[in-house]
């Protein structure tokens, strides 16, 4: 059967009847009933409909959306290999007034089709609505006690559908039920955001760093490139003349040359960290935001960890070719992960765009939510960008809405990367 299709339709409600009629009980679910007799001007029968629709509008939304778009279907006069209906004549108002004692005058309502088998019988269906987030839970209101106790219904008992029955709900499934109703009462959420620090605009940084090691090669085999005089007086380099111990100069010069890229995208980062200054968030919210998880992009940025200025190293920034000494070997040790696994800002490239991460426990109403200046520093890769465009995205714990946003951080005037390095990298 297919479960995809509004069953409102006559043809739809005709594949159903056939459905129960091939498979009888094994139709039942919780988004299907079936009864092969019941009679709907007696006490009883109206009981096991109100029983039905009260479990039925006690669904959650996400749950009942995967079959009928959340309808759930009561059907009245077929089962296993035959549909021998009701009597005709059952008519949509008196049904609502005789469900009206157990269901509430605030009950969302249902509706009524029909398959016909015969000139007096048909096949009824009662289709119960889809249950919406906002909707409290719909409690019974007046008692009944029939012949068979799982038929009963008790007045202020919440009913729910199981796999295939309707039952009173358990804990869980009463608080979920809370949760659904208090899903639409929050106001919607106004985030304004705040970028402390400035996202750079350097001009020449690539350059720069193949300068810096091309000017490293060429003091190593002792072919210095004039070209390179203005970066010779920006900055003191070091110098490590004679053979390396234990090795040639053309196999050290080999293995450099060899891991000159990977060194190259290391030096690149060590430099933007050092002469970046850190990016700082503040995020204030009209309201209170449990568990949020805030993403921003900033499109067509780069993004960095942050490193204080005492950190400048020039080996850093460049790899020397060959090691000092034996005794005294230049190990580049790889940098601790200082933060904890539940630190709430994250940062990572995706593409050519930056994206942070917000994962703090909460943001309070009207009380600014602040990160560290000392994470991560951002760098526009347009250096002739006049702004940058970073768009934002907000969900939070138990409500299945998302908040969007975006601003626009207008760009400082362009540095320049020699500059930069004159001033930070000078020993």
């Amino acid at each position: 059967m297919d479960t995809s299709v509004l069953p409102l339709g006559e043809r739809a409600q005709r594949a159903i009847v056939e459905h129960v009629v091939a498979v009888g009980d094994e139709a039942e679910s919780r988004f299907l009933e079936a009864k092969s007799d019941l009679d709907f001007t007696a006490t009883a029968g109206i009981a096991k409909i109100a029983r039905f629709l009260l479990g039925a509008s006690n669904r959650l939304p996400a749950d009942a959306m995967r079959q009928f778009h959340g309808y759930a279907v009561l059907v009245v006069g077929a089962g296993k290999g035959a549909a021998p209906g009701v009597p005709r004549g059952v008519e949509p108002h008196d049904l609502e007034n005789r469900l009206r004692p157990y269901v509430g005058t605030t009950f969302p309502g249902f509706e009524l089709g029909r398959v016909k088998v015969s000139e007096d019988r048909e096949v009824i269906l009662v289709v119960g609505l889809p249950p919406r987030d906002g909707q409290p839970m719909f409690v019974c209101h007046k008692d009944f006690q029939g012949a068979n106790r799982q038929e009963n219904l008790e007045s202020g008992a919440v009913y729910v559908r199981g796999a295939s029955n309707t039952r009173k709900a358990q804990a869980g499934e009463m608080l979920a039920l809370i949760e659904r109703g208090q899903a639409n009462s929050r106001p919607p959420v106004e985030l304004d955001m705040r970028v402390g620090g400035h996202v750079g605009r350097i001009k020449d940084v690539d350059a720069l760093i193949e300068d810096a090691f091309r000017f490293v090669e060429d003091d190593f085999t002792g072919e210095p490139a004039p070209s390179l005089s203005d970066l010779r007086s920006s900055v003191l380099l070091p110098s490590w003349a004679g053979a390396p111990v234990g090795t040639s100069r053309a196999q050290s010069l080999e293995r450099w040359r060899r891991d000159k890229p990977e060194n190259m995208a290391r030096g690149r980062e060590h430099f933007l960290g050092v002469v970046l200054p850190g990016i700082v968030l503040t995020v204030t919210t009209n309201r209170f935001v449990r568990a949020p998880h805030l993403t921003i992009t900033f499109h067509n940025c780069d993004v960095l960890d942050h490193l204080e200025v005492k950190d400048a190293a020039w080996d850093e920034l460049v790899k020397p070719i060959q090691e000092p000494s034996l005794m005294f070997p230049s190990v580049r040790m790889p940098v601790p992960n200082i933060y904890r696994n539940d630190y709430p800002v994250d940062w990572t490239r995706v593409g050519k765009d930056a994206q942070v991460t917000l994962t703090p426990e909460s943001f309070r109403p009207n009380s600014p939510w602040t990160t560290d200046d000392d994470d991560y520093v951002l760098l526009a890769r347009d250096p002739n960008a006049a702004e940058v465009l970073a768009t934002w995205t907000l969900t939070e714990d138990g409500v299945d809405t998302t908040t969007t946003g975006e601003l626009r951080i207008v760009l400082q005037e362009p540095q320049d990367a020699q500059e930069l390095l004159r001033i930070h990298f000078r020993h």
